[in-house]
């Protein structure tokens, strides 16, 4: 799961972290608890956007390393997350254009990690998350992004597609990835842009892609018919880079 280094368990001890500002990826709380304690764990994670799973005994038994959960594991990022607007300073600072990540229900931590290395290699300004069905920074997601996490940015937000439309008020054209999209390299990838890429599975989601631009596809001739996400970040970003090193 990714979150294990980095569980919280026990009602005080979730309710603190809470107000001491840790930033709370997900909470596992006992089914039909409705004591106090839980009652005001629920109240905080309400307030902070946090993912609520309501779980069986049994299940936070197997999540729990202590075994002294009292009803409530919450799982806490390993890096803290950035804000959109830090990417943007950061990409003026540099007198660049933006170069941004967006993904889409990423929930492997393997992939969310070679991307955000991908990232920083490849001169973006950062990556934006979703705060639902995506995974969020693991100590696995940081093992694998090889330190880059401590590099580039990495910001979560309650909604991917809004952030896009929110986004393009400052300048900045979208492509997401799309096998029936039209061939990268007949696209023009300069300049401000918003790199968008959904999971293996599913792709990026139906709305997330109506707000983009672009839909760019990789050319593919072997047996099967797609690559995974991570490497397809890769590919597509380095055709983003080669177009603005050509200018």
């Amino acid at each position: 799961m990714g979150y294990e280094e980095f569980t919280i368990e026990g009602r005080n001890a979730v309710i603190e972290a809470y107000r001491s500002g840790r930033e709370i990826d997900k909470l596992y709380v006992l089914d039909g608890c409705q004591d106090g304690p839980v009652m005001t764990i629920k109240r905080e994670a309400k307030k902070k956007g946090t993912l609520v799973k309501f779980v069986t005994k049994e299940r936070l038994d197997q999540l729990s390393e202590t075994g002294k959960h009292q009803g409530v594991i919450a799982c806490a990022a390993a890096y803290a997350y950035a804000e959109v607007g830090d990417m943007l300073e950061a990409a003026k600072r540099k007198g660049e254009a933006p170069f941004l990540f967006l993904l889409d229900n990423i929930e492997d931590p393997h992939n969310l990690g070679a991307i955000i290395r991908t990232a920083n290699l490849s001169g973006a300004h950062g990556v934006i998350i979703p705060k639902n069905r995506a995974v969020g920074l693991t100590a696995t997601v940081a093992k694998t992004s090889a330190g880059a996490v401590n590099y580039t940015p990495v910001a979560r937000v309650t909604n991917l597609a809004r952030t896009i439309e929110d986004l393009k008020k400052e300048g900045i054209w979208f492509v997401c990835a799309d096998m029936g999209g039209t061939v990268m390299y007949d696209l023009d990838l300069k300049g401000p842009i918003g790199l968008v890429i959904g999971s293996e599975g599913e792709g990026v989601g139906r709305l997330t892609k109506e707000k983009c631009d672009m839909a760019a596809a990789i050319p593919m001739q072997g047996d099967i018919d797609s690559l995974n996400a991570s490497v397809a970040a890769g590919v597509l970003a380095y055709e983003i880079v080669r177009q603005r090193l050509k200018g």
